[in-house]
């Protein structure tokens, strides 16, 4: 990163710590309105369960709906944390370190948030337990271990243990210096206990970060694995027109990516504006995550092009109906304009000026579309193609989401909001200690007649530390 500000150890402490060891005026409002709408969503689930699933929109042939669509977009969303976090870790880019505890924050609630759709969808959520002990002890019944469904809950699971072991390890050095600045005796002995005895030893700090640098690799095959369980529940489904594609896993999984670090790139945006987080999150930071997510976008659509290439080819009579349907009529034609244009025409040729990925408005209003079409490509993928199952015309059935599923598909989004800022308030959302490493990093000394940064991560030129030095 070129531009930099360097701050002392107490100036990072101060700033970081700011918003939570006191209370932002803006803070109560916003969480008292989301918290409003995740009781809305909750209560107009209480209602569903109550009435049955016919207070929803679904129907037959289409048994998939918002709740489906909505469980796969935030399972993307996750992913996030993972492209983020461990990825760069292992590859020590220097410019993660402002966003990675934000990245697996969102990954948490993220997938707390997808765990909430298929609960609300099986409409007797009480059935979760079978899920945890598969095996059903009122009819003494085992599941199909060959269902990707059985499996969804085993991935996720999975998935949501290691990322909360991932954000713990790394919180532990800045839960301690809260324990150490915090004034109120009860918070003090909280934050005493949950930095399990952190006094920064020598010891400490190398299992700290052997603790995370494993982790970030163990985690790596999850990464992977979670999406492509999720892409079975649809490409084993050789019933269903356009799921029977092969590149369903890839896909499924580049389109995760390409979803999840929008959603970091747009938290950056918001973190700047809301917390002022200016000398952290510089617009080196947008320009470095830009240049990534062209590279996941123009792969991204390759592989949305290879889905319709693929479905094409055969000229089968069945498949060719189900694109015409998906490009066609009111509303799935201009839903799938819409797509198209958000996640990718209208994003990827702004990031390719610099200026443009260097604006964290631009920035934001980008990554928002992209969200809004990854969203679309989900419910695009799950409903044409469930109208389209049976095999009798009579039987095709049209789907319009009920203002229950509307309501409920809400909450989740504002569950993640709200799950973002109590964490903010109770936790820097900037790593502290990560902070404070790369600012050792950007320290300069004199070597010769050079004056050269103590530790060299990203090879910068050495004229540009002389020139910075002189200034």
């Amino acid at each position: 990163m070129l531009e930099h500000t360097q701050l002392t150890d107490k100036e990072l402490n101060d700033e970081l710590l700011r918003d939570i060891l006191t209370m932002p005026k803006w803070w109560l409002p916003a969480v008292l309105f989301l918290a409003t709408i995740v009781i809305t969503g909750y209560s107009a689930f209480g209602y569903m369960v109550f009435n049955g699933l016919g207070v929803t929109g679904l129907n037959r042939p289409v048994f998939w709906g918002f709740f489906i669509a909505n469980f796969v977009f935030w399972i993307g969303i996750s992913h996030a944390g993972i492209m983020i976090s461990a990825i760069l870790r292992l590859t020590q880019a220097e410019w993660r370190r402002p966003i990675t505890r934000a990245a697996e924050v969102m990954t948490l609630f993220s997938l707390a948030a997808a765990l909430h759709t298929p609960l609300f969808h099986v409409g007797r959520p009480w059935r979760v337990f079978y899920w945890i002990f598969p095996y059903d002890f009122s009819r003494g019944i085992w599941p199909n271990v060959k269902s990707p469904f059985v499996w969804d809950p085993s991935a996720v699971g999975t998935y949501l243990i290691a990322s909360t072991l991932f954000v713990i390890v790394c919180l532990i050095p800045d839960l301690a210096i809260l324990r150490d600045r915090a004034k109120n005796k009860i918070t003090k002995f909280i934050y005493a206990q949950l930095c399990l005895g952190f006094r920064g030893t020598t010891r400490q700090w190398k299992l700290q970060i052997i603790a995370g640098i494993l982790l970030s690799a163990l985690v790596l095959p999850i990464f992977v694995s979670v999406h492509t369980v999720v892409s079975w529940d649809f490409a084993v489904l050789i019933g269903t027109e356009g799921w029977r594609s092969t590149i369903f896993g890839p896909y499924f999984i580049i389109g995760a990516v390409h979803s999840g670090v929008s959603a970091v790139a747009m938290l950056m945006a918001l973190s700047v504006w809301i917390y002022g987080l200016q000398n952290y999150i510089k617009p080196d930071h947008f320009d470095a995550i830009a240049r990534l997510l062209i590279v996941v976008a123009t792969t991204w659509f390759f592989f949305f092009f290879l889905e319709w290439v693929w479905a094409m080819f055969t000229l089968e009579s069945p498949e060719i109906a189900l694109r015409e349907l998906q490009v066609g009529p009111w509303p799935w034609g201009p839903l799938f304009g819409i797509f198209v244009i958000t996640s990718f025409v209208i994003p990827v040729p702004l990031w390719m000026f610099r200026r443009f990925r260097r604006n964290a408005a631009i920035m934001f209003f980008t990554t928002i579309l992209v969200n809004i079409g990854m969203w679309l490509e989900r419910f695009l993928i799950v409903i044409p193609s469930l109208m389209r199952r049976s095999h009798l015309t009579f039987d095709w059935g049209s789907y319009s989401p009920s203002l229950i599923e509307i309501l409920i598909v809400l909450e989740t989004f504002a569950f993640v909001a709200l799950g973002m800022l109590l964490f903010a308030k109770a936790f820097p959302l900037v790593p502290v200690f990560d902070m404070k490493e790369g600012m050792r990093n950007r320290h300069l000394i004199k070597v010769g007649r050079r004056i050269i940064p103590a530790t060299i991560r990203e090879g910068l030129p050495h004229h540009y530390y002389n020139k910075e030095h002189h200034k």
